[in-house]
């Protein structure tokens, strides 16, 4: 049963990672749909006056998105706290490691919460813009023209994935205890049979 657990321990360990740095990489591209068709629309020293009414959403998002990258850094560097107390190894779990997974938990939550909540926010500005006149401006500069979400609608999957492996390490560190109880009542019932 132990070999299962430490499997699973450095598997979910290592896939936390990896997904951080699929945020960190989401925080990096959210915004180049945006750059690529709306950017151009400002065209006077004064950025609320666009060509295309709403478009200035796009510098209205500048410091969520600087925001947004550092925390997607934080998850990282939080995530890597799981690898400096050998929790992804570790056959028994100390105060250090406990420590390391309530960290993750607590900070994936969080910045789930948050993401979501700025992100539906911007989102929802983004649909205000008049999609009639970035077209036309799209055709007359020779821009991108999108009306997509697809940036946007990405985040229901990486913190949805975020938000379940949060709730497989709390399942990991409640198999841990359960393993290491179990091992410390044979060990207990050993020294009773050799006395």
């Amino acid at each position: 049963m132990y070999k299962k657990q430490m499997v699973f321990q450095k598997v979910l360990c290592l896939i936390t990672l990896i997904v951080g740095g699929l945020v960190f990489l989401y925080s990096l591209g959210i915004m180049t749909d945006l750059f690529d068709s709306l950017y151009s629309t400002m065209r006077k020293k004064d950025l609320t006056q666009t060509t295309v009414p709403g478009s200035y959403v796009y510098y209205e998002m500048q410091g969520f998105n600087q925001l947004f990258v550092k925390l997607a850094i934080g998850l990282i560097l939080v995530t890597l706290v799981l690898f400096l107390t050998n929790t992804n190894v570790r056959r028994k779990y100390y105060v250090g490691n406990y420590f390391a997974i309530l960290l993750n938990v607590a900070y994936g939550i969080g910045f789930s919460v948050w993401a979501h909540t700025q992100i539906e926010f911007y989102k929802a500005k983004f649909l205000q813009i008049d999609f009639v006149a970035l077209k036309e401006h799209a055709e007359t500069w020779d821009t991108l023209y999108t009306e997509s979400t697809f940036w946007f609608d990405v985040h229901y999957v990486l913190f949805g994935i975020v938000l379940v492996l949060d709730v497989l390490l709390l399942a990991n560190l409640l198999w841990k205890r359960s393993l290491m109880k179990g091992e410390k009542q044979l060990i207990g019932k050993g020294k009773e049979a050799a006395a």
